[in-house]
Order: C-alpha cells, then structure tokens, then sequence
C-alpha cells in the first residue's frame, strides 16, 4: 500500500517509473557523491558533546520513526540516561532554532511530530533545520542530557551520530528504485551500515541480502486503550466499539495500518485518509451523522481544539526485544558510527 500523497507508479516497475530512472541514477549518484565527502572529512561532520543516535529511514513515508523514538527515550531513561530530542520540525514555521513547549504547543508552529513527541516523552524537544545547532542549543539549555535522539535525519550529514537506527516498512519501499522513479531516499544497500535495523513487516530475500551483516529486529506497533481527543481524561478499551461503525480519519505516512488496525479489532471504519502532516481544520472532521470519530495520535495534537463530541485517539506504542535496547548501549559505549 502506498503512502497517501505518493506516486501510484512508484508501486511498480511500469514505464512512468522506468522512464525516470536516468533520474534517479543522477539523484543516486550526487547523493553517493556528498555522502562520501562528509566520509572523507572533505565536508565538515559537526560534533557535540554528548551521544547523538539517529532514528531514520531510506525511503519517503510513514515507517513507525516516532514510536521508535519514543520507546528509545524510555529505555534510555531506565538504563540511567535524560534523553532530549531533535527534529527537523516538518510542518511547523519556525525559522532557525526553537524548544517545543511541553504543553499546549501549536503543531501549525513546530509540527505535529515534535508536538507529539514532547507530550508523550517529557522529553526536552528542538527543532530546526540546522540539525547541529539545535542539538547545541537543546544542550544549553539542558546540560543535564546525556544523550541526544534524532527523529529522522539520517541523511542530515552534517550532523555526527554515534548510532544509526534505521526502520524499515516493506510496504512503502514500493518499486525500491531511488527518487525519482521510486520511494527511496537512499539503496536497499544502506542498511547493511546501520548499527541496528528494525523490520515493521516481513523480511523477504531482497531486505535479506541488503542488509549483510546488520543487526535486524522485528519491531510491531501495539494499540493502547482510547483516550477522549477533547483532554478530559477519559478512557476506552478499543474493545468497546467492535463490532460499530465510526469514521476513521488519519494523515499520516500510512493510512491504512490505522485503519487495518481498527478492522482487526473487530471495528467498522469509514476511511478518511489524507496526507501526512495533513493541517487539519474543523471542517475535515464535520460528518452528516453522528457516528464515533477515531483518529492517530498524530492527528489528534492538530484537532483537539476543534474535534467533535465522541472524538477518540488510538495510541501505539514500539514493541521490540530488549536486545535491540542492548545494542544501542554497546554502541554509545564502545564507539561512534561510521556514517
């Protein structure tokens, strides 16, 4: 399945995704090129003073980076760690550097996955383009962290890191060819430089072959009970609503997990998928009945103020072994990444 916004033809090997790949080798290549540079110390790589571990992936969509990101923090909090968080913002206006406030942030202002992210962690949260600098200043103003975890950002070179992560969903490699004529950021090959690979979905013999030597998990994301989107503080069982119809709405990387989510619990969705980062406004969740409304938690930072009565959120949460956890602490422990 597609990410809602995403070529069609990036589904498949057909001529449109054949005709690009000239395209594609150049993009490939330039990529390849600055990459090496950075490699080489011909492009200057800046560190900071304290660890810094990449959560990223190799093709455009919605893989489960921010679930990851969170299971990370708390891991890292019980193993004696304060974790802060970087994020390039995407959605937000914020020019520069900027902490997301840990409440009542705006996600028109710093995006929805930074709001999220100081919510559900409590976790010091910057955001910016310049990666770098906003580790700088999320560490001036919290020299307590003792390490740093970036949401995306694994083509962000400039950056140092000392652990990259690097999940993967099948379904949105697609074709697996480069941009343009495919998903991919980066090669299939990129994962075999990862320090740890986390599978959300089947491995199959092309994933098997890319990623050589790398460490692989399978990772799978475990819905919690419903909470009331107005903040009151109630709860729901997701059992509760078997068996009803209510409206589904989700702006996310892929849509349909949610809703595959939903149908496998027994509940009757009508779909509303939109774009992810989609700006939610009152009038996308405006229904001519008055069935219960089920959104991601991604979604529902951008709608509280606005959502209807019976408005719930789905909460996930990364399930992974703990030895995918012991392998980041060997490599803060024992030496930086090579990328």
């Amino acid at each position: 399945m597609a990410s809602r916004g995403a070529p069609a033809f990036w589904q498949q090997r057909g001529l449109k995704a054949r005709a690009l790949l000239p395209l594609a080798l150049v993009f490939g290549a330039l990529s390849a090129f600055r990459r090496s540079l950075f490699l080489r110390g011909v492009l200057k790589v800046q560190r900071v003073p304290r660890p810094v571990v990449v959560v990223g992936n190799i093709a455009v969509g919605g893989s489960g980076k921010t679930p990851v990101v969170v299971w990370l923090c708390e891991r890292l909090r019980e193993a004696g760690h304060s974790p802060g968080i970087l994020s390039r913002g995407y959605g937000g206006r914020v020019e520069g550097v900027a902490e997301v406030p840990a409440r009542d942030a705006d996600p028109a202002v710093f995006g929805d996955e930074p709001v999220l992210l100081a919510a559900l962690t409590g976790a010091p949260v910057f955001v910016g383009r310049d990666r770098p600098a906003a580790a700088r200043a999320l560490l001036a103003a919290h020299p307590d962290c003792s390490v740093l975890v970036s949401d995306d950002g694994l083509q962000h070179y400039p950056m140092g890191r000392d652990v990259e992560i690097i999940v993967v969903d099948p379904a949105v490699l697609g074709n697996r060819y480069r941009l343009p004529a495919g998903p991919l950021r980066e090669p299939m090959e990129r994962l075999a430089e990862a320090d740890l690979v986390l599978l959300h979905g089947g491995m199959d013999a092309q994933l098997e072959a890319a990623r050589g030597t790398a460490e692989v998990f399978a990772m799978r994301l475990q819905p919690g009970d419903l909470v009331a989107v107005d903040g009151s503080g109630a709860s729901a069982p997701l059992s509760t609503f078997r068996g009803r119809t209510v409206h589904a709405v989700a702006g996310i990387g892929r849509p349909e997990r949610f809703f595959d989510t939903l149908r496998r619990a027994g509940v009757e969705p009508i779909c509303h998928a939109f774009a992810d980062h989609h700006p939610f406004v009152a009038e996308d969740l405006r229904f001519k009945d008055a069935f219960p409304l089920l959104m991601t938690a991604k979604d529902a930072v951008k709608c509280r103020a606005f959502a209807p009565p019976d408005s719930w959120v789905l909460p996930v949460a990364a399930q992974l072994d703990r030895g995918a956890f012991r392998i980041v602490m060997e490599k803060l422990v024992h030496g930086q990444s090579s990328a």
